[in-house]
């Protein structure tokens, strides 16, 4: 390296050095706290309620409104879990691939899948402060109010299932 190559090279060393320096620390995941074991009246609990919401249910589609709430919800440990749960109740890995994108792949689902997905989405993200009423009235045109309620509660108790996991970090793979 020439004496001019080095003296341009230098400063551009000493910015990226710079970055390196100022950049977030690497944030690393594992689990933090043993939840389930510190507080098993409340895991009794939550075992309960997705067993009770999911009641009725394809167990296809609660397969699939788990991986996209965990998905919004950024839970690796959910997403793992439910994923494999999802190929177990038959699942094809394209559908559920494309989940993340379920709008632009909508030809992949069918109208009641695409209702409940756009539900989950509405309850997991609470973007407008409530759940659109065309987002309600969509499920309610392919669910009965039985039904709808068990979907409902099924989407409450996945977000608070990906709440216990993201807030402990628990890993994937590791229960």
């Amino acid at each position: 390296m020439t004496t001019q190559a080095a003296q341009q090279a230098a400063p551009q060393a000493a910015q990226t050095a710079q970055t390196t320096q100022t950049a977030q620390p690497v944030h690393r995941h594992g689990p933090r706290l043993p939840w389930a074991k510190l507080a098993p009246e409340v895991y009794k609990a939550m075992i309960a309620l997705e067993v009770a919401a999911k009641k009725d249910l394809d167990p296809s589609l609660v397969e699939l409104v788990k991986i996209r709430a965990s998905q919004l919800n950024h839970c690796a440990f959910c997403l793992d879990m439910h994923v494999k749960d999802a190929r177990a109740a038959g699942e094809t890995e394209q559908r559920i691939y494309l989940l993340n994108a379920w709008e632009e792949a909508a030809d992949f689902y069918s109208p009641k899948e695409l209702a409940a997905l756009a539900l989950t989405e509405a309850i997991t993200l609470l973007t407008e402060g409530f759940v659109p009423d065309a987002v309600y009235d969509r499920a309610a045109a392919h669910f009965g109010q039985a039904e709808l309620a068990h979907l409902i509660a099924l989407i409450t108790t996945i977000n608070a299932w990906n709440r216990f996991g993201v807030s402990t970090r628990m890993a994937p793979g590791q229960a």
